[in-house]
């Protein structure tokens, strides 16, 4: 089974055209994003065809688990797709200095416009869509007079957080810190948010803290896979909920450990995050080991 690494400001995935495959894809996904015995990722996407989109996309966390959406994993998913030509609109293709693809997920289907360097896609931006409030919709078993939720109070082996509760398509917690996020222990917190039981189809946890009104330091541990490098769908999280808080911009940088990426939302509308993406290298899968 041929495959592609790809990454996107360090949170990487691996690639696979499943169009006419069937496998047990939750099995195969531990299997492959193994970083000692397989071939390493934070999560495997497959590409699906689609009648309601130009490809569907499925995204398998490291731990086997599905996943709804995932926006660095869209860039990836926008590049592999492009440059092998699925879509029909191949990046390479003379004139066009971009080109964009839809994409069907488990949350909706979203529009990348990917952006070419030569023949390859180098950068790209999603669509994340429109932030949920509404507690069903994230979902979380809180009950409150005002959404969004903002500053929700929340006492995690004796830490007092405040948590701001939203939904990019998936669960999101984010915490604005007054320190270094590199001194909080996300590793010891991280797990304990994420499957907390306030929220039943757990959560990814952000926490991150105010550079200026256009730049924001953060770390994030995703559900079904524990800190990485970076998350699209996190960092839009943070972004939307800074600026609820009135903390920052409309367009954000948000420092993540694997890089930076921007987000623009002016309240109303959408949420467009944009970041490098780039392949690491191609391979094949044993069939014995799938």
């Amino acid at each position: 089974m041929k495959f592609s690494k790809l990454q996107a400001t360090g949170n990487d995935f691996i690639l696979v055209d499943a169009r006419t495959m069937e496998r047990e894809w939750s099995k195969l996904a531990r299997a492959m994003c193994d970083r000692h015995f397989g071939v390493g990722a934070d999560g495997l996407i497959l590409v699906h065809n689609s009648t309601s989109a130009d490809l569907k996309m499925r995204l398998f966390n490291s731990d086997g688990s599905e996943a709804e959406v995932s926006g660095n994993g869209l860039r990836c998913f926008a590049k592999y797709a492009m440059e092998k030509g699925l879509t029909g609109k191949r990046s390479s293709q003379a004139g066009q200095s971009n080109r964009s693809v839809t994409i069907e997920t488990l949350s909706g289907v979203r529009k990348v416009k990917a952006y070419r360097s030569g023949n390859k896609v180098a950068r790209a931006e999603v669509n994340m869509g429109l932030p949920r409030f509404q507690q069903e919709l994230i979902p979380v078993n809180v009950q409150v007079d005002i959404i969004p939720i903002l500053d929700y109070p929340l006492m995690v082996d004796g830490k007092k957080l405040t948590l701001s509760i939203l939904s990019m398509g998936n669960p999101h917690a984010v915490t604005f810190l007054s320190r270094p996020v590199a001194d909080f222990p996300l590793a010891d917190i991280g797990p304990k948010v994420e499957r907390h039981p306030m929220f039943p189809q757990r959560t990814n946890f952000e926490a991150a803290r105010v550079l200026s009104r256009g730049k924001i330091e953060a770390r994030v541990w995703e559900r079904g896979v524990g800190e990485t490098l970076a998350c699209g769908s996190g960092a839009s999280a943070i972004a939307v909920a800074a600026r609820l808080l009135d903390y920052v911009n409309r367009q954000i940088d948000i420092i993540l450990i694997g890089g930076t990426l921007t987000v623009s939302w002016d309240m109303i509308g959408e949420v467009l995050l944009s970041g490098p993406v780039e392949e690491v290298f191609t391979g094949e899968w044993p069939e014995k080991r799938s």
